[in-house]
């Protein structure tokens, strides 16, 4: 046993726990933290320039790499309440990350003192737990516990908030001999993968959906490996995008009101029957319950017991981890394929990837438009960006058409936060990404409105040198609002757009608002202006170059027309499309070769 500051400790049991890198904002509550940080020197820290945004890097940080915690430091008061996004955006997701608060002196609780709040009532419904830790022998234990329970059952974020004199104050504790506790993980059995295989096998049209479960276990390899036994199609969802290579002949595309694409939703409604693994049913994803369900059985399986009949009731339900689930599957299915009990999926397969490679079921990407439409933005990144770059984006337009024009090869080369959607995210998430990663080929994805939400955070890369390529797609409205806000026959409040008197003539297009290059430029960063389709590669080539020579993030700014509608519906079979879907004039081979 040794004496010591129980921050001390607490600084001890995160590195026996695995952390290597911190985010965050010192304050006169918390420092004693970095004290301790700073004493220890085996974990670096990334200082944000908003405390939220300090909670989206560790986001990033968390999805990025499999195994990861992100850490996120605040000190007393709004530190606390200014996180609170970053803690509801992880725990909608299913993601870990630890947010560590400092807290007025115990004492001074009830008193109202300075910049002290109840931060860990606040948080409670937006973590697994949520505590303020009031003795200092407990604090060791407080952050195993925090760690064991992130990493237990469904992932999810903590909080704990440290007093600054239960900081200070002097405990025993050893180190040496500390452990981290071994996480409870459900598992499925092997009579209910018999059972659900059963089902399956007995369908005519099956399906997987695979949903983001499936990446937070790591177990994409095993989902296909699944599907090629079986010969079934799947499905991914938005968080699951990447669980199977877009390209590969078993992935039949996304199913949704908005982050879809036709021929997924055909496939979805031709099925009659579906196995959803890792997976929420989250609304966005299926529309209403009747639609999406009508003639169709459901099997469910999901680590959290409580998501088994949330949505809807599935005829067969299995609380287990995705990973321990896939590898019962692929075992049980190769057994059955073995002795001829598995049914031959090759007609439904043919079928699925008919509508997927058909013009009849595909967006028109390739307009000549200057300003530019955003479906010729995304075609722009297939063709430049190659096959192993990972995308961050958050919500919006942007998010929306890039889901549907886009593609995604690997797990966890799709960096969203699905659930929240809080607009700022992208930039510090994809800072978190960069840390994590340093070699990954990153390219954040946002319009000018979640762009400007957070876009001091591009100092931090700045700073510590984090490159990554930021493509902001500027059309200055708050255009899925506006979108929206068609139903109510207005265009009311979301409008972006204002003539900037210190931009020259000729820069942009005239009152197009903010000098996205200038405050870029002037938070150390690089930008570029692009205006038209045959400027976008140049553009990136450009930013290469930069951020080899200079280690910072590059925004490629492509200026959009003002109005352009994104196709979406209030049912997975009534989708409006704004645009035109024939690839006329062009004939189907040359159509199909201008979609990507």
């Amino acid at each position: 046993m040794a004496r010591m500051k129980a921050i001390e400790a607490a600084v001890k049991v995160m590195e026996k726990e695995g952390v290597s890198v911190a985010f965050g904002v010192p304050g006169a509550a918390i420092n004693p933290l970095y004290a301790a940080l700073k004493a220890h020197g085996g974990i670096g820290h990334i200082l944000a320039r908003h405390v939220e945004g300090a909670s989206h890097m560790a986001e990033g940080y968390t999805r990025a790499v499999a195994g990861n915690i992100g850490v996120c430091i605040g000190t007393s008061g709004p530190a606390g309440t200014d996180m609170i996004t970053g803690l509801y955006s992880a725990s909608a997701d299913s993601i870990p990350i630890l947010c560590i608060t400092g807290q007025a002196p115990r004492a001074r609780l009830h008193k109202e003192d300075f910049q002290a709040v109840d931060i860990a009532s606040i948080a409670k419904s937006v973590t697994k737990w949520a505590t303020t830790v009031l003795e200092p022998a407990q604090v060791p234990q407080a952050f195993q516990q925090a760690f064991h329970l992130m990493r237990s059952g469904r992932p999810g974020p903590v909080l704990i908030d440290l007093p600054i004199d239960v900081q200070l104050a002097e405990i025993e504790f050893d180190p040496d001999t500390y452990e981290p506790l071994v996480p409870y993980k459900p598992a499925a059995t092997r009579a209910q993968i018999e059972k659900a295989l059963s089902m399956l096998n007995a369908a005519e049209r099956p399906l997987i959906v695979a949903g983001g479960g499936i990446i937070n276990a790591d177990a994409s390899d095993l989902l296909v490996q699944f599907a090629e036994v079986l010969g079934v199609p799947v499905i991914p969802t938005l968080m699951g995008w990447g669980s199977i290579p877009d390209d590969h002949p078993l992935m039949v595309g996304m199913c949704g009101l908005q982050t879809s694409q036709r021929y997924g939703n055909a496939t979805l409604l031709a099925s009659d029957f579906v196995l959803g693994i890792g997976n929420r049913w989250a609304n966005r994803h299926t529309g209403s319950v009747d639609v999406y369900t009508k003639g169709r059985k459901f099997v469910h399986v999901d680590i959290e017991p409580t998501q088994i009949g949330r949505v809807f009731a599935p005829d067969f339900g299995i609380v287990s981890d995705a990973g321990a689930a896939l590898k019962l599957f692929v075992e049980v299915a190769r057994e059955w394929k073995a002795v001829g009990q598995l049914r031959d999926r090759s007609a439904w397969a043919a079928e699925c990837q008919g509508r997927k490679n058909s013009v009849d079921y595909l967006r028109k990407t390739h307009f000549d438009s200057v300003p530019m439409k955003p479906q010729r933005v995304y075609q722009c990144m297939n063709r430049a960006l190659g096959k192993d770059v990972c995308y961050v984006s958050t919500i919006g337009l942007s998010q929306i058409a890039g889901a549907q024009f886009l593609h995604v090869y690997q797990p966890r080369h799709w960096i969203n936060c699905g659930q929240a959607g809080p607009l700022g995210w992208t930039v510090p998430a994809a800072l978190g990404v960069r840390v994590a990663d340093p070699a990954r080929k990153i390219v954040a994805l946002s319009g000018d409105y979640d762009f400007q939400f957070m876009i001091e955070e591009l100092a931090v890369g700045a700073q510590f040198k984090l490159p990554y390529i930021h493509v902001l797609v500027n059309n200055s409205y708050l255009g899925l609002i506006r979108q929206a806000q068609r139903s109510f026959s207005i265009d009311y409040c979301v409008q972006l757009a204002f003539d900037n008197v210190n931009m020259a003539e000729g820069e942009v297009a005239r009152g197009y608002g903010v000098d996205h290059v200038k405050v870029v430029e002037g938070l150390g960063c690089k930008a570029i202006r692009v205006h038209r389709p045959e400027e976008f590669a140049p553009a990136l080539a450009q930013a290469e170059a930069w951020m080899a020579e200079h280690r910072t993030p590059v925004v490629i700014e492509v200026i959009l027309e003002r109005v352009t509608n994104i196709a979406m519906g209030t049912e997975i079979d009534n989708i409006v499309e704004f645009e035109e879907l024939a690839m006329q004039p062009y004939d189907a081979p040359t159509a199909l070769a201008l979609l990507d």
